[in-house]
C-alpha cells in the first residue's frame, strides 16, 4: 500500500514580504484548509506524476543525478535532486529502490496561496518517510530549507521561507526571520523560528478572494528582493540615511510584531487597522519597485470593497500583481463581505475569481500509512 501525506497552503497575514526580504524581520502567517497531497510507492527508478498537470503523462527517470530541468516536473525534481546533494542516506537507499511520487492539489494555480511550494515539501516529505530516513538529520526545519533551496537554488526562483515552513508545521505562528537576509547554505545562517500562536486564538473570521488574476511571484520577489538587498548592503557599507527599502520592510516588520501583541490581547480592530497599514506599505514599495499598478489593480479593487463594507482589514496574501486577497471580517459578516466581493468579481468581468470562508488549518504536515 502506498503511503499518503498532505499539505495545506498558506497566507502570509501580517509583515509580507519579510518572508522574501528576510534580515532582522517577521510575518504572522497561518496554514489555511486548501490541501495539496501525495501517494509514495516502491518502483522501478524515479516516476513522477501530477494527477491534475502536465497532461496526466507520468514521467520515468533512471536513479541517475542530478535530473536535468526542462519544464516538465522541474518541481519534483528539484526536491529530488537537492535531496540527493544533501543526504548520503538517500543517495544510498534511492540506489537499491526506486519510488513513484503521485501529486494532487484543490490550491489553484498562482493564486498566491503557496500551492508550488507544497509539491516540493510533499517530495521531501515523502521521500523522508518512505525511506525512513534519519529524523534527526532531516528534521522538519531542515526539510523546510531544502524546500526554499530547491525553488531559489535549483530553479533560479526568488523566494521567502513563510511557503516552506508554514505548511509543515501548520497553524497561526510568528515567523522570526532574523539573520537569514543573503540565504546561505544550511546550518550558516539561523533557522526560522516559528511560533504557534493558535493555542491563544478561538478563529479568525477570515475571508479570502482568489481575484482571478493570475501572477508570478518569482517576477514579483525577482524584482523586489535584489533591490532589497542591494540598498540593504549599501547601507551597511556605507552608513548614512536608511534606503528606502530597508525602510518600508522595517514599517512591514512593525505589523507582525505589533499584530502578535494585539493577537494575544484579542484585540481584532488593532490587529486589522494593522492589516490595512501593511497593505499600505506593501502598494508603495511595488510602486516603488516600477509596478505601476502597485499591488495589482484587481486585488485593490476588492481591498478596498471590503473596508468600505466593514471589513477590520483588508490585504493581499502573496507576492502581488495578482493572485489573492483576504479580509478580516466582524464575526457573523462574512457572508456580507463574500456577496460584496462575488458581485464585485460579476460586474469587473473576473469571471474565474473565486470566494471563499478560510479556516486556520491547526495540523501542518500529515503523513498516513
Amino acid at each position: 500500500m502506498p503511503l499518503t501525506l498532505s499539505l495545506p497552503a498558506r497566507i502570509n497575514i501580517l509583515g509580507n514580504p519579510g518572508d522574501g526580504n528576510e534580515g532582522d524581520f517577521a510575518t504572522v502567517s497561518a496554514a489555511v484548509d486548501i490541501r495539496a497531497g501525495a501517494s509514495i510507492e516502491s518502483a522501478e527508478g524515479i516516476c513522477f506524476e501530477h494527477t491534475g498537470q502536465e497532461n496526466g503523462v507520468p514521467l520515468q527517470l533512471p536513479c541517475r543525478f542530478p535530473f536535468v530541468y526542462n519544464g516538465k516536473y522541474d518541481l519534483l525534481k528539484g526536491a529530488v535532486n537537492r535531496l540527493a546533494r544533501f543526504s548520503p542516506e538517500f543517495r544510498e537507499k534511492v540506489s537499491r529502490q526506486g519510488v513513484h511520487i503521485r501529486v494532487w492539489s484543490h490550491v489553484p494555480r498562482q493564486s498566491g496561496l503557496g500551492g508550488s511550494s507544497l509539491f516540493v515539501l510533499l517530495a521531501l516529505a515523502g521521500l523522508r518517510a518512505h525511506y525512513e530516513l534519519d529524523s534527526k538529520v532531516h528534521n522538519d526545519y531542515i526539510l523546510g530549507e531544502l524546500a526554499q533551496q530547491v525553488e531559489e537554488q535549483e530553479l533560479g526562483i526568488a523566494c521567502g521561507f513563510a511557503d516552506r515552513y508554514v505548511p509543515i508545521f501548520g497553524g497561526l505562528a510568528y515567523l522570526d526571520y532574523r539573520g537569514k537576509i543573503h540565504h546561505t547554505e544550511i546550518k550558516t545562517e539561523p533557522l526560522v523560528t516559528y511560533e504557534r500562536l493558535d493555542s491563544f486564538v478561538d478563529d479568525l473570521p477570515l475571508v479570502a478572494a482568489m481575484t482571478g488574476v493570475r501572477h508570478d511571484s518569482a517576477d514579483v520577489h525577482g524584482r523586489m528582493r535584489p533591490r532589497y538587498v542591494q540598498e540593504y548592503d549599501a547601507w551597511q557599507a556605507e552608513g548614512g540615511k536608511m534606503p528606502a527599502m530597508v525602510r518600508f520592510m522595517s514599517s512591514a516588520w512593525e505589523t507582525a510584531w505589533r499584530g502578535k501583541i494585539a493577537l494575544l490581547e484579542k484585540d481584532l480592530e488593532t490587529f486589522g487597522d494593522l492589516m490595512n497599514e501593511n497593505h499600505r506599505i506593501v502598494d508603495e514599495m511595488m510602486n516603488y519597485c516600477g509596478f505601476s499598478d502597485g499591488a495589482g489593480w484587481a486585488n485593490n479593487l476588492f481591498i478596498h470593497a471590503a473596508r468600505e463594507n466593514g471589513a477590520l482589514g483588508a490585504k493581499l496574501t502573496g507576492a502581488g500583481g495578482g493572485g489573492s486577497v483576504f479580509a478580516l471580517v466582524r464575526p457573523g459578516d462574512e457572508k456580507k463581505i463574500m456577496q460584496v466581493w462575488r458581485n464585485l468579481a460579476k460586474d469587473n468581468g473576473l469571471s474565474e475569481a473565486k470566494i471563499y470562508r478560510l479556516r486556520i488549518a491547526r495540523r501542518g504536515l500529515v503523513i498516513r500509512t
